[in-house]
């Protein structure tokens, strides 16, 4: 009973929109209070316990890296760099967002930072270039989703430190997928923008090689960072955790002596903003703790395994399902929640129906994200309508083709797991 006392607790502050870290906090906090065998001070150890982690360590340190980057001039750079390679297609900024979004996949690692950066910056030429208001958030919302698929991602560094698989191995296999999501995403964006006839006249103002490789030579200490770290990982320089930590130093020394561009006072900001979003974070990752412990306790992870498995054993059967459950959890919670409370519970079913947990890895993340993008929760959405005045269900008219496109291509990836882990297997 304490666990279902908990269960309709959780639901009720969910819909009555309390802060979500609350929402786990009291809820969880119920469950301990209604069950007679676990002593109260549990909860407190709990807390504590709960952030307690040496694979948590990245995510402050990737964090920092992003800030330091975003004030450091990588975003300018980044921009020049997307509209030499496709500002000559049909909604030519559209497209800038989604080139943009795949770049900044290997310096922010958070597409809601990213959706935010982007409405700020090009939401205003959108509008100038007579671009509609729906088109314009979607694309922007939308193409910010492959932001945190590609490394670093918080999201991957979450999933690998809950369900204790090797991060370093979740970051190569998102970089083949999070490519795909922008790529799919561009050819939505490319069909929509010939129907309604945006920027056709670009055609014509291709950019020479010699442009692209002045933007590309401008932007290659930032490009350099994902491949950085792709490669130390594989061949075993530094730990997850110690590439985190270089890659902020890396980020004040490219700021600092490359760019020439990273100032004390911006250096604070960044710091600032750090502050802010791991504050945020491990709080989350904190009060998560205390409903994990009760799930752990009542043994869900294993009851729903075996229940999921005696009604098919049929591995595609229960990965779709398992696909449908993700997308409907998506919608209703945070994705940072999501990661945290259902690893435990669905890993060990993936784990039994025959899937590799990098694998499911890369379809988690993906599916979580695509949460951002729909409502109710729709943090991503809400962002680029909030910042850019634009109502929700414009929005979501234009959003269904996205949507529809990625649930595909997370169909393919079920079906084709190699495109997940090519990349994993030449670590080996």
């Amino acid at each position: 009973m304490s666990f279902l006392y908990a269960s309709i607790a959780f639901l009720i502050l969910l819909l009555l929109n309390v802060p979500i870290a609350f929402t786990l906090g009291i809820s969880g906090i119920i469950y301990f209070i209604t069950q007679s065998t676990i002593p109260i001070p549990i909860v407190a150890q709990r807390l504590a316990a709960g952030t307690q982690s040496f694979p948590l360590l990245a995510v402050p340190f990737f964090v920092l890296a992003g800030h330091l980057m975003n004030v450091s001039g990588i975003t300018s750079r980044f921009i020049r760099l997307a509209d030499s390679l496709v500002g000559h297609l049909p909604g030519s900024l559209a497209q800038v967002s989604c080139v943009l979004s795949m770049l900044m996949g290997g310096i922010s690692g958070s597409s809601n930072a990213d959706a935010a950066m982007e409405t700020r910056i090009l939401l205003p030429e959108m509008r100038k270039r007579g671009y509609d208001d729906g088109f314009s958030a979607a694309v922007l919302a939308c193409s910010s989703l492959s932001t945190a698929i590609i490394p670093p991602s918080i999201g991957l560094v979450l999933y690998g430190y809950v369900g204790q698989v090797s991060i370093g191995k979740l970051f190569v296999a998102g970089v083949i997928p999070g490519i795909l999501m922008g790529v799919t995403i561009m050819i939505v964006t490319h069909w929509k923008a010939i129907r309604k006839g945006y920027d056709l006249e670009r055609r014509d103002q291709k950019k020479s090689l010699k442009e692209i490789y002045e933007a590309f030579r401008e932007a290659i200490w930032a490009l350099m960072f994902p491949i950085f770290l792709i490669v130390t990982l594989r061949f075993g320089i530094f730990a997850p955790v110690e590439a985190a930590a270089f890659a902020v130093v890396y980020a004040i020394f490219v700021g600092k002596v490359i760019h020439r561009e990273l100032t004390w006072e911006k250096f604070l900001e960044a710091l600032l903003d750090t502050a802010e979003d791991n504050a945020v974070i491990m709080f989350i990752v904190s009060m998560a703790a205390i409903p994990m412990y009760a799930l752990a306790f009542e043994k869900v992870p294993v009851k729903m395994s075996s229940l999921i498995i005696n009604l098919t054993n049929n591995p595609i059967l229960i990965m779709l399902a398992i696909m449908v459950l993700l997308l409907l959890a998506g919608m209703i919670m945070e994705g940072t929640v999501n990661t945290l409370l259902l690893t435990p519970i669905l890993l060990p079913i993936v784990r039994e129906a025959g899937f590799d947990p990098v694998h499911f890895g890369i379809i988690f993340a993906i599916l979580i994200q695509l949460g951002g993008v729909t409502p109710p929760v729709g943090v991503n959405m809400y962002t680029v309508c909030s910042l850019g005045g634009i109502p929700v269900e414009s929005f979501i008219r234009e959003s269904i083709a996205y949507i529809l496109a990625l649930l595909a291509l997370v169909i393919l990836l079920i079906f084709v797991p190699q495109l997940s882990l090519l990349l994993v297997g030449l670590m080996k």
